[in-house]
This record gives structure tokens, C-alpha cells and sequence, in this order.
């Protein structure tokens, strides 16, 4: 397999859901009785988890990349020069 980047996103949705599909089995097979609005909301709340450190990655890699790039900082540089002009202008 070829290698790819670390998700820490995925790798939490992908626990949590885990640890609600075995507490649904122990639950099926009757070694534990849970009750379902304690695993519906840790799965919602993993997911929100999830979503959020997937935010947060995207973030810190995408200003890593700005930072290692002179080239992406660049054009970013110029839009907001061009957008600062076109304010000026426009006023």
C-alpha cells in the first residue's frame, strides 16, 4: 500500500463507531444491557469530535504548506493587494 497522510479524523470516527458496534454486540448477546440513548449519543458525539480534529488538521497543514511555499504565500499576497485596490477604487 502506498503511503499516505495521517488522518487523526478518520482514526476517531473510526474508534468511536468501533466501541458503539461492539456495545451494540455485547448488547445483542446479552452481556451487557445497555440502554440506547447512551451509545446513539457517544457515536454523535464521536462524530462531532471527529469533524472537529479533521478541521483542526486541515488548518495546521494548510498553514504549514503556506508557510513552506513561498509560492502559495505569494498568491495569497497578491489577491489581497488586488482586493485592497479594488476597495480604493471602488470608494
Amino acid at each position: 500500500m502506498r503511503r499516505h497522510e495521517f488522518q487523526p479524523g478518520r482514526l476517531i470516527a473510526g474508534l468511536v463507531l468501533t466501541a458503539a458496534g461492539v456495545l451494540y454486540l455485547l448488547d445483542a448477546t446479552g452481556e451487557a444491557d445497555l440502554p440506547w440513548f447512551l451509545v446513539v449519543p457517544m457515536a454523535a458525539g464521536g462524530l462531532v469530535l471527529a469533524s472537529f480534529v479533521g478541521m483542526v488538521t486541515y488548518a495546521v497543514r494548510r498553514d504549514r504548506r503556506s508557510l513552506s511555499d513561498p509560492a502559495y504565500g505569494a498568491d495569497r499576497a497578491d489577491r489581497s493587494e488586488r482586493r485592497d485596490r479594488m476597495r480604493e477604487s471602488s470608494e
